[in-house]
Parts: structure tokens; sequence; C-alpha cells
């Protein structure tokens, strides 16, 4: 009875065994990278800590697929990700005080370094805004009737 019992539970470990080697070759599709990812300030290249770094794949269309996933950037900037299928990919990084930054990138080897400066917020200019008065207006073509 012993007997039996041993090689039941050898052929179940043998099947359990088998079918978790099946099922890593079906998820396991394609090649795969590795992300290295640096946030830094532009104006003075100091690391920028804590920043969302987030990733989306973008299809043959250029459109922004479903999903996707957010890194933080540690004290020195960086952030890093393994196991990127090769592809279009999306990157933003977001961090209070910087603009958002955003750009597309083809994944296609096994390890990719990107580096990303953040720029301060800029001054923006509105049509309905006072416009401060030039002290040399143009010279005006139109005579008086």
């Amino acid at each position: 009875m012993k007997r039996i019992l041993c090689g039941v539970l050898v052929m179940l470990a043998v099947a359990s065994l088998a079918a978790a080697q099946k099922d890593k070759k079906d998820t396991n599709e394609g090649p795969t990278a590795i992300l290295n990812f640096l946030v830094l300030k532009e104006d003075n290249g100091k690391p920028v800590r804590n920043a969302a770094v987030v990733l989306h794949p973008v299809n043959s269309r250029g459109q922004q697929g479903k999903g996707g996933m957010e890194l933080k950037t540690d004290l020195d900037g960086k952030a890093i990700y393994e196991g990127i299928p090769y592809g279009k990919l999306r990157v933003q990084a977001l961090a209070p005080g910087f603009q958002t930054w955003g750009e597309d990138f083809d994944i296609d080897q096994e390890k990719v370094t990107i580096t990303i400066k953040l720029k301060r917020p800029q001054q923006q200019f509105s049509v309905y805004e006072d416009k401060p008065k030039d002290s040399n207006p143009p010279p005006n073509d139109k005579k008086p009737d």
C-alpha cells in the first residue's frame, strides 16, 4: 500500500512540474528587455526622487493600449523594470513642480537606458489677458478721416 501511495505522489509531483514548465513556456512569447530609467532636473542635472514613471504598451497604429504600470524613482532618480516585451512603449514621467514628460520608444534590445530631463513649469500667456504696453508701438499707417 505504501508503495502505491509513493508512486502516486511521485506521478503527481512530475505532472505538476511538467505543467509548471508548460505554463512558463506559454507566457514567455518573445524576447524581453531590462529598462533603466534616470530622471533628472533639466536646469541643474540633479536626480528627481519619487517621480512617477508610467509605462504603456502602444499598438501598431500608435494608440496607447490598455493596462500599464507605474514605477517610482529612488533617491538617485533611478527606476528599473525587467521583463518588458520588445515593441512600442509609451513612457511618461510626472513629478510635483515639473512639467509632465512623455515619449514613445521602440524597445528592440536586451538593455535600454532612458534618461528623462524634467523641466520646471513655464509661464503661460493668454490672448485674454492684458499684455504689457509696448514702449515703441508699431506705426499706424491709417490716416485720420
